[in-house]
């Protein structure tokens, strides 16, 4: 689907948004407005309906007419869902408020995520035609690449990078793949098989990034320093993340997770700002690791 007609399918979605209800034809006057509007032209009835559908397909998104009050979203609560569909919206939505709005454009930065700039498309296709993908690929601890047939699960943005999960032919478990270390990927004509009632949601509920070990979730407590507690709060680490204890100068968080090896760079990250508490295991090699760090600098 082309960059352009998102943008466009995001911006009727905010200006219907916006305003709760609307008619057609004050709709069509703000698109003569619009700086995504390259010609001028007001928004043809025919091209609005067609617009409307392409709404519902890809954003789940149901435009409704009411005859006294005009056009309006029927289900509002799903923009906010926190998936796909609410990354998308917001992407997409800021950029078309740049675009409005030009001059601000170097007055306001993003991260760069490279991993995204090639790849995400041709996957994101594969999977919506349920079609198996080969792909080019090399590891970052590979001395060359490889290429084979993969099955596309699912995709996770993680710490500015992209992965795929995904079952590769011959391996009976799915694995992650980096984006930005494909080379190459080609739609097969091989159906996908993907696990029925398949969840990347699910898969992932009990893990912290991509990494993916064997092992049941338990119990981890942080203690948090005071100064750091409100970070804390505002961006959870974890959907299980709960603040079980407040003090005068800090806080105690409770997760239920598998802690990978992503969850431990997270909390070494932090530096004195957090301690573990429990499990031991975990304390034991944090602390392990922070010695390890020390003798660096002996």
């Amino acid at each position: 689907m082309a960059k352009n007609y998102f943008n466009r399918y995001v911006w009727l979605i905010e200006t219907i948004h916006r305003y709760g209800h609307i008619t057609l034809k004050d709709i069509s006057r703000k698109w003569e407005q619009s700086a995504l509007n390259d010609d001028g032209e007001p928004l043809a009835e025919r091209t609005f309906h067609n617009h409307r559908l392409a709404i519902e397909e890809s954003f789940g998104i149901e435009l409704r007419c009411d005859r006294s009050l005009g056009y309006y979203i029927a289900n509002p609560d799903d923009i906010g869902d926190g998936g796909v569909r609410e990354w998308l919206l917001e992407s997409i939505s800021l950029n078309n408020m740049l675009n409005e709005a030009g001059s601000l454009r170097d007055r306001i930065l993003f991260e760069k995520i490279p991993s995204s700039q090639r790849w995400l498309s041709p996957l994101v296709t594969a999977m919506k035609d349920a079609k198996a993908v080969e792909i080019t690929y090399r590891g970052f601890s590979r001395d060359r690449e490889s290429t084979f047939v993969i099955h596309p699960y699912c995709l996770k943005l993680f710490n500015r990078r992209w992965y795929l999960l995904a079952r590769s032919e011959g391996f009976d478990e799915p694995r992650i793949y980096g984006l930005d270390r494909i080379l190459n990927v080609v739609q097969c004509d091989i159906s996908l098989e993907l696990p029925e009632g398949f969840s990347g949601r699910d898969y992932f509920a009990d893990y912290y990034g991509v990494n993916h070990p064997e092992g049941a979730a338990e119990t981890v407590e942080l203690k948090v320093d005071g100064s750091q507690v409100a970070y804390f709060r505002t961006l959870e680490l974890h959907p299980t993340q709960e603040e079980v204890e407040t003090g005068e100068d800090f806080s105690i968080f409770r997760f239920r997770l598998v802690p990978n090896y992503e969850f431990l760079q997270e909390i070494l990250s932090r530096g004195s700002m957090v301690e573990v508490l429990s499990p031991g295991w975990l304390r034991d090699e944090v602390r392990d690791e922070i010695k390890r760090m020390a003798s660096l600098y002996d």
